[in-house]
């Protein structure tokens, strides 16, 4: 429960770098002190929040963002679990010049990345940090070269992946399992799929699709999996966290709780 400096600010305080953190980016006084850096060009990750003009321009390159998806798929805060949670096949890096819209400026480099079956939110922003950063070093290879051309993006296919929301995180059991495995990835590890037995909540950290049928929702059997019936198959729930507790596989959690076919998970 202590603040704790990021990656990038232990590394340039074990450097000796001047480093600078204004709780806003808006007041007149910080695109000055920015613009005294005298930088060629400013890199932004996951920042969150559009930059005023007066900062996009600061650099002699302009800002330089690395987004983690093919724009214009996926613009906004959520493209990786967006991804996911459409069944996407593929994803990837883009390595854009902000302006002043929502990931909308036009992109120097993109690199495709294949979607694996087991992927999660956690392992495919890994995938894509570390490839992200290989394509920005070879974007700025290109600019302080002079080669780079960005180019402006496709004015179809754009998707906006919205921020995700606590509401969205429980399991809509009608829906098909699919559907659902999709979901319990897109929120692992953070912040896991919702579902609730008895009234009481249970995050749900790992589950497969397998064959079943019956009312959405119903227990079908409970042994080392819990079999539940969705709206078309049916989730095999292997590995969950009841509240105030610590993750455990099913059988663990069902040998210190009896849970019968046929109970309703909500």
């Amino acid at each position: 429960m202590r603040s704790a400096p990021s990656a990038v600010k232990a590394l340039a305080q074990a450097r000796g770098l001047e480093i600078f953190q204004p709780e806003s980016l808006r007041p007149p006084e910080v695109a000055v002190r920015l613009r005294a850096a005298r930088a060629d060009a400013m890199v932004v990750a996951a920042y969150g929040l559009l930059l005023p003009p007066a900062v996009l321009e600061v650099a002699a390159h302009g800002a330089i963002n690395i987004h983690a998806s093919l724009l214009p798929r996926w613009r906004g805060a959520a493209p990786i679990q967006r991804a996911l949670l459409a069944g996407d096949r593929e994803t990837g890096v883009s390595i854009m010049r902000m302006d002043a819209g929502l990931d909308t400026g036009p992109v120097f480099a993109q690199h495709a990345l294949t979607i694996d079956a087991d992927d999660d939110s956690g392992v495919l922003h890994d995938k894509l940090a570390e490839l992200g950063a290989q394509t920005l070093l070879e974007v700025l290879a290109s600019i302080a070269s002079g080669r780079a051309q960005a180019r402006a993006q496709p004015a179809s296919g754009a998707t906006y992946a919205r921020k995700i929301e606590k509401s969205e995180t429980g399991l809509r059991w009608e829906r098909p399992a699919p559907e659902l495995e999709r979901a319990v990835r897109a929120f692992r590890p953070s912040p896991g799929a919702l579902a609730r037995l008895g009234g009481d909540p249970l995050k749900i950290w790992r589950a497969r699709v397998v064959d079943g049928a019956g009312a959405a929702g119903t227990v079908l059997d409970a042994g080392e999996v819990l079999r539940i019936a969705c709206g078309s198959g049916a989730l095999a729930i292997e590995e969950l966290q009841p509240a105030g507790g610590r993750r455990m596989s099913v059988g663990e959690f069902l040998r210190a709780r009896r849970v019968a076919p046929g109970t309703r998970l909500e």
